[in-house]
């Protein structure tokens, strides 16, 4: 008989916001919003280096930040990051956060992050 496969929660993602152009991009690349937030709380962090990967393994013990990335079909990729104090996980196009990432132009003072929290369509915690 199939036994589906548990994913076991390694942390509570907080509160979930997620930028309406990663919305916009999930759902034209028929991945829900759920998926990527199981994937981050089981510690599948996606196409990140092998040394964030183990960062973030050390995170989840010592409470520091996690950062996944992941790759859509139509090749995007989409940032999730979780907050060191788990009060909140965002979810990003990667293009709208790192500099240089596309062609558009960027303010001189943007700090990473920097995410006006109007943007955001808050879901209940997963």
């Amino acid at each position: 008989m199939f036994q589906p496969t548990r994913l076991k929660p390694l942390f509570h993602p907080g509160k979930l916001l997620v930028a309406p152009a990663a919305i916009e991009v999930l759902r034209s690349n028929g991945v829900p919003v759920i998926s990527v937030v199981l994937r981050h709380i089981a510690g599948d962090w996606g196409i990140v280096s092998e040394d964030d990967k183990r960062q973030n393994d050390v995170s989840i013990a010592t409470g520091l930040r996690l950062i996944s990335i992941y790759r859509l079909p139509d090749q995007t990729r989409v940032l999730v990051i979780t907050e060191w104090n788990r009060a909140h996980t965002t979810i990003e196009r990667l293009d709208d956060v790192v500099p240089g990432n596309d062609s558009r132009p960027r303010p001189a003072n943007r700090r990473y992050p920097a995410w006006p929290k109007a943007d955001y369509v808050q879901e209940s915690r997963a």
